[in-house]
Formats: C-alpha cells, structure tokens, sequence
C-alpha cells in the first residue's frame, strides 16, 4: 500500500508560477501510473505564466474563485469544477477571490518538463 500526505510534500514555485506540491508521478513514486497528480495554489490577484503542454492536463477546483484561460476563451471557475485542457492549447488560470486558488493538477501522461513551454 503507498499512502502519502499532502504536509510530507515539498513546495516548490512551478515553471508556470504556481505554488506546487507533487503528490504522485510514475518517476517519483513507487506506482504503476502513467499520469501525475499536483496539488497547486495561486495567490489573490496572481496569476500562471501563459504556457502549454504538448499532453492534456485536468483541474479540479478546490478553493477560491479565478478565471480560467485556454487559447482565446476564458471563464470564471470555482469549487467542485473540473477543466480539461487539451493538448497543446495555451492556457493560464488567475485568481480573483479573496483566499488562494486552490486546484489538483492531473496531467496525462506525466507532466515533463520537456513537454512544457513558457509563452510570451
């Protein structure tokens, strides 16, 4: 059985600016999975650089509120939604409440940092 907590997690600034902590990747971990699963927040007001990823990443919205951009759309997200990302697609999340923005990353297969590109 591998169980792990989110407090035994390093925090660390991601390449697109958020506040990360990785809590599964089939690198990392003694696990047979092909995705990886982070725990990310954004400050008030803050905002990820704009990039993309050449594989598709899912958000779950924990806390607080933001606005979500991917390409040219872009929409206001809260608790208990789910965004899917396609691949490839330029995307970046602000937040807009008054506490972080606190979401679950799940990125498949495993984010890379070869398949991550910080945009201008």
């Amino acid at each position: 059985m591998f169980i792990k907590d989110l407090e035994d997690c390093k925090e660390f600034i991601a390449g697109d600016n958020s506040i990360l902590k990785e809590l599964l990747h089939p690198d990392k971990d003694p696990v047979e999975i092909h995705f990886s699963l982070a725990y990310a927040r954004v400050k008030p007001g803050d905002e990820t650089y704009k990039h993309k990823l050449r594989t598709s990443e899912v958000y779950y919205i924990i806390n607080g509120a933001g606005i979500m951009h991917i390409n040219d759309e872009q929409k206001e997200v809260f608790p208990h939604q789910v965004i899917y990302i396609p691949p490839r697609s330029v995307q970046w999340i602000k937040s807009t409440g008054d506490e972080d923005l606190v979401f679950i990353s799940l990125v498949d297969p495993a984010w890379q940092a070869t398949d991550e590109e910080v945009c201008d």
